[in-house]
Order: C-alpha cells, then structure tokens, then sequence
C-alpha cells in the first residue's frame, strides 16, 4: 500500500497572518512594546497618589448621544463593549484571510496549528478547573488562560529575530493565536451571553440579513457595511449576547474581494490596523492592567483563581501544544515546520502562553465581582510574563546548540 501523504507545514515566510505592517518586524516589536508601556503606566498610575483618580476615571459614568438615542456606561465598559468591538472586527479580517487565502485555506497544512490550538486551549482550561473548579463562584474563569495575544507574542519573536526563531515557525504560532482568536470568538457568544432578549435578537438577525444583502450584491464600498456595522452592534448590545461579536460578524460578511472594485476587505484591515494595534489594544491594556499591588503577598498568588490562571498560561498552553504536536507527528500526519527544532516549537508554545489582552477580556466578562477581578489581572500579568521568559530561554539555549 502506498504511504499516507504527510502534511508538511511549509508556512509562508511572508506578512500573512501579520498584526503589523506585512513583513514589518519592526513594527511587530513597536507593537508589543507599546503594550508593554501602557502595562506598565497603569501599573506605576495604580500604585501611586493618582491612584484613585485613575479608578474613579475608569468607573465614573460616561453617556453618549442625546435623550432616548444616548447610552450610559463606565468608561471602562465603553473601551470593553465599544473599542473592543473594533478590535473583533479586526479579528474577523485577520480571520476570513488565512481561512481563503493564508496559511489556514491548505487543510494539510492547516492541520498542525488547528492541532496545536486545540491542545493549547484544552489544557489550560483543565489546569485551570483542577485548581480552582471546586468553588462555584470561579468556575466561569475556565476559559481566561485558554488565550493567547498575538501582538505581545510576535512582538517576542521580531525582538528575538528570524536566526532564533525561523519565519515558518513564526507563521505557526501565529496561526494557532488565529484558530485561538477564533475559539474565543466561539467561547465568548456560548459562555458569556448574558440574559437574552428575543426582541434584539430578531433586529440583529435582520440587520445581519441586511449586510449578507450588502455582499450578494456585491456591494465594494464599505462605508454600508460599517454603518449596518454600527446598528449591529447596537442590537447585539441589546439582546444580552457580548457586543463585539458584531464586530466578528460585520467582518466576516465584507467581500474578500470584488472584480472591479478591488480587495475591500484588506483595505479596511490595512485602515484598522495602526488605530488597533497602536491605540485600540494600549487602551485596553491600561484600562484593564492598573492593579493595586498594597498588601500583594503569597496569599494574592496562592488564590485559585490566580493560581489556575498563571499555570494555565505558563504550563497549561506549552503542555498542550506539545501534546498536540507530538501526536500529529507520531500519527504521521504532519512535519514540524520548515527549519524548526523540536525545542524551537517548545519554545514559541511557551510563548504561546502571553494571554495578556485577550486573557484579560476574557476575565472582565467572567467575572463582575472587583476582587476576583484583581486576581484574574494578577493572574494574567504573573502568567504572561513567566510565559515569556521561558520562550525567551528556551529559544535562545535551542539557538546555542545550535550555533546560531
């Protein structure tokens, strides 16, 4: 019998699957530098007399629009139901790309991340449970180490470089934060809905409706779309269900292309992706990592929902990953990518274990409760940043051996 054809992960070398500028690597490393900044301001803000003008900022009361029109919520709720409904947008581009023309539109060669992402989400939420699933009240929190983000992880590997780090290895990790973007996509509307309202929904389906019309058309300008967009994300605001999958499902609906009209869906990516990156996400990031660190003792870090979280990131995601590969490689269905080590894929799963702002959504809409809040951000931060020191050992002792 002939031999099972192998999938090989020949991954673009390219800008596919980039949060920054195509091939910028440069900016890949401006990029999870300027979210380290923001992290480190809200943390330095938090931490001193402006502390509590910081918290009275991010909770007070913001309204806008006017009478019946106008909508009130904390500034911190409109950067996490409203900018962040941007950032999904973003998401869904990046999303609808790889699945029709990067590195996710090859089956074959889509196996290994979908593989490895699978893994990568699987065992954290288990560590996650083992430690903190015998209390209730912290179940919800399974799925915040699940989380991987993106800029701060390629932001790593442009600062490591192509020598530690080769390209096809770099496209693997970025196509399991992708399939992760995609669970959490998938995570957020089944797990943290909240009561559903049957009257929004109906709207948001019609509206939908409308935007599905908008690409049967065949319609290039996306000034419709965005507009639909924003009335989307009003009714899905309305019936119960997390807002920024409007964001998801307005992307996924502008056409990839049309004859004629030209590519509308990468002009609106290329039009979102500094405001996101560079403003959207450090936003986010400031509103979310301003954690008080009085009284920060053994106690914050022997808390289950700390604990579950920061083992979650930084054991949970390699584990899994590795598990993941291990057995595609074992079954003969795939091959490491082009030009990595099997220490060298270790090595970005590690760094695989960032959550940072995508982990830290994930525990805004998991938990209500101020105090749980906290240890989900101490989690995070505490997890990320292991995370990133192992990837940092690891890939540069692989890059020792071999002489690089």
């Amino acid at each position: 019998m002939p031999a099972a054809p192998i999938a090989s992960v020949a991954f673009p070398t390219g800008g596919e699957l980039e949060l920054a500028a195509p091939g910028d690597t440069g900016s890949d490393v401006k990029a999870g530098l300027v979210l380290f900044g923001a992290t480190t301001l809200a943390l330095v803000i938090a931490n001193s007399p402006w502390g509590g003008a910081y918290k009275a900022m991010l909770e007070g009361p913001w309204t806008l629009g006017v009478g019946a029109l106008s909508l009130t919520d904390t500034l911190k709720g409109w950067i996490k139901n409203a900018l962040m409904a941007v950032f999904f947008v973003y998401v869904g581009l990046e999303i609808k790309h790889e699945f029709t023309d990067g590195a996710l539109a090859d089956r074959q060669k889509a196996t290994l991340p979908f593989a490895a992402a699978a893994g990568g989400i699987l065992v954290p939420a288990l560590i996650y449970l083992a430690i903190a699933g015998h209390q209730r009240d912290h179940i919800a929190g399974w799925a915040v180490p699940s989380a991987t983000d993106i800029a701060f992880a390629v932001g790593v590997v442009g600062l490591l470089g192509p020598r530690i780090v080769p390209p096809a290895l770099k496209a693997f990790l970025l196509a399991v934060a992708v399939i992760d973007d995609l669970a959490a996509i998938l995570i957020i509307a089944l797990a943290y809905s909240a009561e559903l309202s049957w009257s929004g929904l109906l709207l948001a389906a019609a509206t939908t409706g409308g935007l599905a019309l908008l690409n049967r058309r065949r319609i290039g300008t996306l000034w419709p779309y965005l507009l639909l967009g924003a009335v989307l994300w009003l009714f899905v605001l309305r019936s119960g269900i997390n807002p920024t999958l409007a964001g998801v499902m307005t992307a996924l609906i502008i056409p990839r292309r049309i004859d004629g009209v030209g590519q509308p869906l990468d002009r609106l990516k290329q039009a979102l992706h500094w405001p996101v990156v560079f403003l959207i996400m450090p936003i986010f990031a400031f509103a979310n990592a301003g954690i008080s660190l009085a009284g920060l003792g053994l106690g914050t870090f022997a808390h289950p929902v700390t604990a579950g979280i920061a083992l979650g990131l930084l054991v949970g995601k390699p584990v899994g990953i590795m598990l993941a590969v291990g057995a595609c490689l074992a079954a003969g269905v795939c091959r490491l990518p082009d030009g990595a080590t099997i220490r060298q894929t270790f090595g970005v799963a590690c760094l695989a274990g960032i959550g940072f702002t995508m982990s830290l959504f994930i525990g805004t809409l998991a938990f209500s409760d101020g105090t749980l809040l906290d240890q989900v951000r101490v989690g995070v931060l505490v997890g990320s940043l292991a995370a990133t020191i192992a990837g940092i050992v690891v890939l540069t002792g692989a890059a020792r051996r071999q002489g690089t």
